[in-house]
């Protein structure tokens, strides 16, 4: 018996995992944790709204258990708040399990058509193709992974996993994975590793791609891991590796490069008094850009003063600590870069609380260039590390490997190691210094 509590669904502290077939995204098991606040950025409505293509309605948390019982067949037991009709309304499912044979018999094809849709293959016709999904969407049918698996060695899914999926940075990946994703006719499955308890982050991403790779899916993206290697013989991407040399095909954006490019522009603004919050110093990507950082201060004859440096580890409750440090100094900075967009929105936050306008009391730089920098007041002036790009290049060298295909030449002329050219976007968040 699993109980829900309807409130703390709408406070957000619930467990979900999601699995995307050719895009669409459709709850599978219960699994991970989520705050609600994130569901929309995977393409599910906010609270209120209507899944149309599914026909699902949800304007209630009960509803929403609705749909975690219907795809989970869960038991569950209501609080005795929640009226009879609305009990009755959320318990009622499908009896019988749809199976492939109905899923043929619908759309007027063979077993072995459908099976041929399912999984991927190139030689049926575009009309067969979509008449078959319409007819899978429609009948709400999902194969089994593992008897799927067992008939192909195959399962035509690739699993993701990525440190916190609330960040803006997991949303911009998740995003171009999606993409490749629906134009593959792939699915998805996502584990997070470091939601909840960020102790032994690297042995449990270890041990999810050995999940993974056990046979649920036919290989594996791992996006900003803690862990340096991955003892697995299995096709594996790495999105941002904890390693300058790693031992599988890899995709890390020109971190050292992008920083540089950030402080040049402070500089040449002539600020001198900059002040930096960093990412986690565990990662190798966020070691590169305080490399970056210091190597600005560098080139423009700056002595560094460790004084501006704050450790931060990309959160925004940490960053709002480090800029509350920051700009409580005596003599403190006339502009701050922030390793990434999120701190710099907190910034932002503890610069009004302080009463300083900016830019014209502040400089403010970040990195990543999430869809919302734009939005801030004013638009934030950030370094674009194309995420979605590197989202989407990851799923495709992914596919690439599992069908046993050579990955494409690497301009860089390593032989793992793809880097992502970063790029200053400038907006309106830096001045001259006063």
């Amino acid at each position: 018996m699993w109980t829900v509590d309807p409130e703390a669904l709408k406070k957000g502290v619930f467990s979900l995992n999601f699995i995307f077939w050719n895009g669409y995204p459709r709850i599978k098991i219960v699994e991970l944790v989520y705050p609600w606040s994130v569901l929309p950025s995977f393409g599910l409505p906010a609270m209120g709204a209507t899944i149309s293509r599914s026909r699902i309605h949800y304007k209630t948390a009960v509803d929403l258990i609705d749909i975690i019982l219907l795809y989970c067949n869960n038991t569950i037991t209501f609080p005795e708040t929640i009226p009879e009709t609305q009990r009755e309304a959320a318990i009622k499912r499908n009896p019988k399990a749809i199976t492939i044979r109905d899923v043929a018999k619908q759309a007027g094809v063979s077993v072995t058509t459908v099976s041929r849709v399912i999984n991927g293959r190139e030689d049926i016709s575009e009309e067969t193709i979509k008449k078959v999904q319409a007819v899978v969407q429609d009948l709400d049918y999902s194969s089994s992974l593992a008897a799927r698996g067992m008939r192909s060695r195959r399962t035509n899914v690739l699993g993701l996993i990525m440190p916190n999926i609330a960040l803006y940075y997991s949303q911009e990946l998740l995003r171009g994975v999606n993409r490749a994703i629906f134009e593959l006719r792939k699915e998805l499955i996502i584990y997070t590793s470091g939601v909840v308890d960020r102790e032994n982050v690297a042995q449990r991403e270890r041990s999810y791609v050995a999940l993974l790779n056990g046979g649920i899916a036919d290989g594996v993206i791992v996006a900003t891991p803690m862990a340096t290697h991955f003892p697995t013989h299995a096709p594996l991407v790495i999105i941002e590796p904890n390693n300058e040399t790693p031992d599988c095909p890899s995709i890390i954006a020109t971190n050292r490069e992008g920083a540089l490019a950030a402080m040049n522009y402070l500089t040449g603004l002539g600020h001198r008094r900059i002040g930096f919050i960093s990412g986690r110093t565990d990662l190798t990507g966020a070691n590169l850009r305080m490399q970056g950082y210091k190597d600005g201060l560098a080139a423009a004859d700056i002595p560094l003063d460790k004084d501006w440096i704050e450790v931060g580890d990309y959160t925004a409750e940490t960053a709002m600590v480090c800029a509350r440090k920051l700009l409580s100094l005596p003599d403190r900075p006339t502009a701050i870069f922030a390793a990434n967009d999120m701190s710099a929105m907190s910034v932002y936050r503890v610069a009004k609380e302080l009463g300083l306008q900016i830019p014209a009391d502040l400089s403010v730089i970040g990195f990543d260039n999430v869809d919302e920098a734009a939005f801030l007041n004013p638009p934030l002036t950030t370094i674009d590390q194309n995420i979605e790009k590197m989202g989407t290049m990851a799923t495709e060298m992914l596919e690439r490997l599992v069908k046993g295909e050579p990955l494409p030449p690497n301009p860089a002329g390593e032989s793992n190691l793809y880097k992502i050219p970063t790029q200053l976007v400038i907006r309106d968040s830096c001045t001259s210094a006063p």
